[in-house]
């Protein structure tokens, strides 16, 4: 069953994993994830796939590289910081 998640839902997802994960278990494991996007949707099992990293530590450690994997424009306007005002 197909599962869908925002981006802002992530860590606790991520949070299921025991640690240390390898990229191996998670992207079998989210293979029927779909992440929506600030632009968009990307699958998680496929981005996470593309990792030459790994094992991670910790759920920051995976969510740092899941953000890195992802488009630009995935979790915003580019160029922008909140707070800014």
């Amino acid at each position: 069953m197909a599962r869908e998640y925002k981006l802002n839902e992530l860590d606790d997802l991520l949070a299921e994993f025991d640690y240390p994960v390898g990229t191996d278990e998670v992207a079998s494991d989210c293979d029927d994830v779909t992440l929506v996007l600030a632009d968009g949707t990307a699958n998680l099992g496929e981005t996470v796939a593309r990792s030459t990293n790994g094992p991670f530590d910790s759920v920051d450690e995976l969510r740092s590289e899941v953000l890195s994997l992802l488009p630009r424009r995935a979790v915003g306007e580019p160029f922008q910081s909140e707070g800014e005002g």
